[in-house]
């Protein structure tokens, strides 16, 4: 059913509220739409997005309640941004090499901080790996592009900030969510304050890369190669987490 005849239905019956949220927030869909399309290939286009993050604010009117303790805003933004990033990864266009080389890159981060025990340098991981740092920084930047929700699939809300929106059936499910809530903002505060900050301008300030790199005055070739050296130690970082969790 398509979103012009659930709209109708809405209107039919005389529930007004979902299609006035709606409409009123659609602007919100182009506006993450373009964001995430500044780290998306050609390939992407922005009307398949757009309509996916329609969807998604569709359901987030017909889910939405002022009890779960956020804006509808908020919500729909999360909601929005989850349809569009589910579509992307049905298209499944990224290369398993570049998957091998994250798991990879992610290990010997792990590896260098558990034997040093401080923050690996860019020297050290590429060391660790056997290549040079050219080598490693192309790496990190093909991860950048193969793994752009990589920190985000870290955080079950879909976004850096760390809030809960959706409520557990199951109240362990929830003691367990709130841990690895807390041990994700934990180890986001643990890291060097340059990836820090890339990551506050990019999830929170909704910067993009070109814009990120005028403010540090690099390149924005180095802040996809900072932003994926993030997410990386953070994945190398909470896999500890995660084991001890499962056990």
């Amino acid at each position: 059913m398509t979103l012009a005849k659930n709209l109708g239905i809405y209107k039919q019956s005389g529930a007004q509220k979902p299609s006035q949220l709606v409409e009123q927030h659609a602007p919100l869909v182009k506006k993450i739409a373009l964001h995430l399309m500044a780290r998306l290939p050609a390939s992407v286009q922005l009307e398949d997005l757009m309509q996916s993050g329609m969807m998604g604010l569709l359901e987030a009117a017909q889910r939405y309640s002022s009890t779960k303790g956020a804006t509808f805003e908020t919500y729909a933004g999360i909601r929005i941004r989850g349809a569009m990033v589910d579509e992307i990864r049905k298209g499944d266009w990224v290369p398993r090499s570049v998957h091998r080389n994250t798991r990879r890159i992610s290990q010997a981060i792990k590896a260098v901080e558990d034997r040093l025990g401080r923050e690996a340098q860019d020297q050290e991981v590429a060391k660790e790996l056997g290549m040079e740092l050219a080598e490693y920084h192309s790496y990190l930047s093909d991860s950048n592009s193969g793994r752009l929700f990589s920190l985000d699939e870290l955080n079950e809300s879909g976004e850096l900030p760390i809030e809960q929106t959706e409520t557990q059936d199951n109240p362990l499910e929830g003691v367990s969510s709130d841990a690895f809530r807390r041990n994700l903002a934990e180890a986001i505060e643990d890291l060097p304050e340059r990836e820090k900050l890339v990551l506050s301008l990019y999830y929170q300030e909704e910067l993009n890369l070109k814009e990120i790199g005028a403010v540090l005055g690099v390149s924005e070739s180095r802040v996809s190669q900072i932003h994926s050296q993030a997410a990386l130690r953070l994945r190398g970082r909470l896999s500890d987490w995660r084991e001890e969790s499962d056990s």
